[in-house]
């Protein structure tokens, strides 16, 4: 057996240039070298007690892969993780384990934890770039299982059934199965090859997965049952965005954080001849500091923006986006205009612009400073407006990331389903609804949250489903 490197620092993550990388869509981080990985695996002290097995939600069983990898087994690695998750590269690529699974680590109490997504990561690439080996489909149970939306809360609920023996099938409203996974995270920190490669391997294990459909229009959840399915799982995300309400919103150029990463994640709008309009060049405020908010500034940034602002009402202590993403941003460039609120949007007409013009264009948006004030209840200090401190930036394009709710159309054509005042769907705490045999988790439940607490949502309910159908 190796003896512990007691370093101190991890292996740092390799990445592009930042002043190359702000140009191109390509992956940022480069991921390990084998080297790298057995010697980041060898600073885990393989703790009997696994506090970072506590920190993870879908309870990656951490130290016994990271043993595999001290010793070279790196497909045998991969095998431990994928009894829990079933998005390992993804998970790899964006779970904030910073905040999970390495905040418990031992290693972090005098020195850096061990780079736990790091090593994740590192053994999906290993495996999806070595392993040949189809996953084998299981004999049907006969049971079948309805899921709504494919992103992760119910590609995860998916696995977990189809590895039982479900029929499962997943009904994805846009023409690309992956949710959030495709539309919203950039190419540069999740490449959709990572996730088209992961749906193909929940397919192999007999998952179905039909797009272009939308549930409460396309079909509804009772037409669903009559169809023959036993149970549902509703994963349909929190797609609604949210706006601040003030003058000049409806400008031509203000987006949605949604909206603007959609056109280009999803629909390629950065290609030369896209099929989707997108503003591109300028200058850029991005209003918001979670990681959605870095996703939008970055990308505007490799479309082309001269210059691009990070709005944020609270100071950077107070910023949600992850360390590494706030980081990054830094790094090529990208402006943090801290302790700063939009009062409003101003615009300019410009009848010869081909585009409809009825609304007019953004030319500036005004803000006001702020000041930290008395903790709200979350524990956070309150924002305050500095009286007789507006400013105004000149900008071309505003963006708004300031959340997201969930989507308003399932709750509307499904009878008897309970939601509460923001929209969320009523689950107890196997992800049941109040409706029979029907299952929910994910953003849909509780608004814009991470990719794994919704993995852990739909594995609770995947369990849950389970249990009652196989009585």
């Amino acid at each position: 057996m190796a003896k512990a490197n007691m370093r101190l620092t991890r292996n740092p993550m390799p990445t592009q240039d930042a002043q190359l990388r702000g140009h191109n869509f390509q992956e940022v981080a480069l991921g390990y070298t084998e080297e790298m990985a057995i010697d980041e695996a060898n600073r885990c002290l393989g703790c009997k007690n696994m506090p970072c097995v506590a920190g993870c939600p879908v309870k990656v069983h951490i130290p016994q892969f990271i043993e595999k990898i001290k010793q070279g087994e790196f497909e045998e690695a991969y095998q431990i993780i994928s009894q829990s998750s079933s998005l390992p590269a993804v998970c790899g690529r964006v779970c904030p384990q910073e905040t999970q699974c390495e905040s418990k680590c031992v290693r972090g109490i005098k020195g850096e934890s061990v780079g736990i997504g790091r090593l994740e990561r590192f053994v999906a690439d290993w495996h999806n770039t070595f392993c040949t080996q189809q996953p084998q489909r299981p004999a049907s149970n006969g049971h079948r299982v309805a899921i709504v939306g494919s992103g992760p809360s119910g590609l995860t609920c998916a696995g977990d059934l189809a590895k039982k023996g479900y029929e499962v099938t997943v009904f994805e409203a846009l023409h690309t199965p992956g949710g959030v996974l495709v539309y919203g995270i950039p190419e540069f920190r999740l490449p959709k090859a990572i996730v088209a490669k992961e749906v193909d391997t929940l397919e192999k294990l007999g998952v179905q997965i039909q797009t272009n459909v939308v549930i409460g229009k396309t079909l509804t959840i009772d037409e669903l049952f009559e169809m023959g399915y036993e149970a549902v799982f509703v994963g349909s995300g929190a797609g609604l965005p949210n706006f601040m309400g003030i003058p000049g919103e409806a400008l031509n150029g203000v987006y949605s954080a949604n909206e603007f990463l959609t056109r280009s994640n999803l629909m390629k709008a950065y290609l030369d001849d896209p099929d989707t309009p997108i503003m591109k060049g300028g200058k850029v405020a991005v209003v918001g500091g979670g990681n959605v908010a870095m996703d939008a500034a970055r990308t505007a940034l490799r479309l082309g923006a001269e210059k691009v602002y990070i709005v944020y009402r609270r100071s950077m202590e107070e910023l949600p986006a992850r360390r590494e993403e706030v980081e990054h941003a830094q790094e090529e460039g990208i402006e943090f205009c801290l302790l700063c609120n939009p009062t409003e949007i101003l615009g300019y007409q410009n009848p010869d612009d081909p585009r409809d013009p009825k609304n007019g264009f953004v030319k500036a948006i005004s803000c006001i400073r702020m000041e930290l004030g008395e903790p709200d209840d979350r524990g956070r200090r309150r924002p305050v407006a500095v009286p007789g401190s507006e400013f105004t930036m000149d900008v071309d394009t505003v963006i708004m990331s300031i959340g997201t709710s969930p989507n308003p159309l399932i709750k509307s054509t499904t009878e008897g389903l309970e939601v509460n005042r923001w929209g969320g769907i009523v689950v107890n705490e196997d992800g049941l609804t109040s409706r029979k045999a029907v299952y929910a988790g994910g953003d849909a439940v509780t608004g814009a949250a991470t990719v794994i607490s919704a993995m852990g949502a739909g594995k609770t309910a995947a369990r849950a489903i389970d249990e009652a159908l196989s009585k």
